[in-house]
């Protein structure tokens, strides 16, 4: 790592980092929390992850690397990553929806619940939200896996790592957090497409959604365009439609056309 730090800083470039230490994870494919305890599963240890991130952190003021950790799901992580921030690295982060919004006391016995990193703890859940909240975690990806259903169906042991998350980041986010007063719309946007086109250096085009904000329904993954369906927030009541999506100035969404009408786009 410290060999590719020095080649990417050499290059202008960033290193963008799956933190896991596979030689700590013994099996686990949930957190090992109070539930992987209580259903007798393996569990992925926190320090999987934050022990490498705290490596890395290391290196990347060491080298002057430009380092970004993807998906943060621990609180250890959060701590590391706002100190090493305070000390001047050039580091940024990002955590997904379903670390926002669920932990382990969400858990079922179904493959739908199962993402690397694990859902974490109550305590870890609510260190990711105070990181939004004081600018640690730049940013909101949505980690989308879209595994089929055959490779999700095989319950948490067995299942594939990942879930399907495009069709239902902002509904979630805004109902979530938003609704609920803990972040504002535009601070919501900021995460989820300002600040990760700054970072990566994105250009702005003619891109842009149109939403709907009060209408309200449950997420129902049969209508997902993605090829996968697996999602823990299958049947949750959330508040926000998306009507229309162009890219490059091209229509490539439109609720109207996909149940068979027609508007002009």
């Amino acid at each position: 790592m410290r060999e590719a730090m020095k080649r990417a800083k050499a290059l202008g470039k960033m290193i963008v980092a799956h933190c896991e230490d596979n030689s700590v994870l013994s099996g686990g494919y949930i957190h090992n929390g109070h539930y992987a305890a209580l259903h007798h599963h393996p569990g992925i240890c926190s320090e999987s992850e934050w022990r490498q991130v705290e490596r890395d952190l290391r290196l990347a003021a060491e080298t002057g690397c430009a380092y970004h950790v993807c998906h943060v799901s621990t609180k250890e992580s959060v701590a590391l990553i706002r100190e090493a921030k305070r000390a001047g690295v050039d580091v940024s982060c990002e955590t997904a929806p379903h670390y926002l919004l669920l932990d382990e006391n969400d858990l079922q016995e179904d493959g739908r619940f199962k993402m690397n990193p694990p859902l974490r703890g109550a305590e870890d859940r609510e260190a990711l939200i105070e990181g939004l909240l004081d600018g640690t975690i730049d940013m909101i990806a949505t980690d989308h896996a879209p595994h089929s259903r055959e490779e999700k169906n095989r319950g948490l042991e067995k299942s594939a790592f990942g879930i399907v998350g495009i069709e239902t980041a902002f509904p979630l986010l805004y109902t979530g957090l938003v609704k609920k007063g803990i972040l504002s719309l535009e601070t919501l946007v900021e995460l989820l497409c300002e600040k990760p086109r700054k970072r990566f250096s994105i250009p702005l085009g003619n891109d842009f959604s149109i939403w709907d904000l009060n209408r309200q329904y449950l997420i129902n993954p049969e209508e997902f365009l993605s090829l996968g369906r697996a999602t823990p927030f299958a049947g949750y009541p959330v508040c926000g439609r998306c009507l229309l999506t162009v890219c490059h100035g091209k229509a490539v969404y439109c609720e109207e056309n996909k149940y068979g009408k027609t508007n002009g786009h």
